[in-house]
């Protein structure tokens, strides 16, 4: 099991370390520069900003600078158009925000995925069975930019106690949450489901039931551990996609995490903001993938 994580730990860097060459080179490669005003900077003084903040420099210097700040001093850099704020700065400040969205999500995602799978594994072709299908297979079809408005309207309409924009309080929280988490509520249904079949599937549980052992017990102790092996696979990259991945609904319900400063700095060419929003979300996935894999270990024998 050592040997797995400590392969796993190793792809993880190579992973990130590849992401930061392809983002570094690709926003360099992009028209226009952070210096692009619709009034004309002049000449010497865009030299003088552009010597300021080093991109006056070779491109294999600049990106050799870039990783020396980043592993040696673990700097991401300074914001191009705002002098003396630093990337770490704007993360800090934005990730609770998203952060708290993603966990509420993701509990919203547990609660109602699961157990909509679970059953409608126990009674499979059953009316229960298909209404669990149809919503997940709503919930996939269904983007967020549609579910996000129309619970917007909705809450508008009929229930004046919630608010549609802001993030004032955690009551905030819930269209937002919602959104988010019923997309992937869907996905782990049907994954729940699938689990859940091929283990209901297998001799020691049709063992089981010739014994006189009861379905509730056949169900938690036998079935769940590994019926939700594919469930929990998921889990971890949709965590880290809840929080990094959620520009449209932080754009939908104006709530200030990373997602409206990724939007703003490709627009504005922040160069090293965008690298530095990048490189985050990339590290949440290879650490959520990692404690999937831990998971995954705890719960199938076979891997240990």
């Amino acid at each position: 099991m050592l040997k797995l994580l400590v392969s796993r730990f190793l792809q993880g860097l190579l992973t990130l370390f590849v992401l930061v060459t392809l983002t570094f080179f690709l926003v360099r490669a992009m028209p226009g520069s952070p210096y692009t005003e619709e009034k004309a900077i002049p000449a010497h003084v865009l030299e003088r900003m552009k010597a300021y903040t080093g991109l006056d420099k070779p491109l294999p210097v600049q990106y050799g600078r870039y990783l020396k700040n980043l592993v040696v001093h673990q700097d991401m850099g300074d914001l191009i158009r705002k002098d003396g704020v630093k990337v770490s700065e704007v993360i800090r400040d934005s990730f609770p925000v998203s952060m708290a969205l993603g966990l509420a999500s993701m509990g919203i995602a547990l609660l109602v995925g699961i157990p909509a799978g679970v059953v409608a594994a126990v009674r499979k072709n059953s009316p229960t069975d298909f209404a669990c299908l149809a919503f997940a297979m709503v919930g996939i079809c269904l983007p967020s930019f549609v579910i996000g408005p129309l619970l917007a309207v909705f809450a508008g309409l009929k229930l004046q106690s919630l608010n549609v924009a802001g993030w004032s309080g955690p009551t905030d929280w819930i269209l937002p949450a919602i959104t988010l988490g019923l997309i992937n509520a869907a996905y782990l249904a049907r994954l729940a489901r699938g689990g859940m079949l091929d283990v209901l599937s297998q001799d020691y549980i049709r063992t089981a039931k010739a014994k006189g052992v009861p379905g509730s017990q056949i169900i938690i102790r036998h079935a769940l551990k590994g019926g939700l092996i594919p469930a929990v696979a998921f889990i971890g990259p949709a965590f880290a996609a809840m929080i990094s991945g959620s520009f449209v609904i932080e754009t939908i319900f104006q709530i200030p995490g990373m997602g409206q400063h990724f939007v703003n700095a490709a627009t504005d060419r922040e160069f090293f903001l965008i690298q530095g929003l990048v490189l985050f979300y990339g590290f949440l996935i290879v650490a959520a993938n990692l404690l999937a894999d831990l998971a995954q270990i705890a719960l199938n024998p076979r891997l240990r």
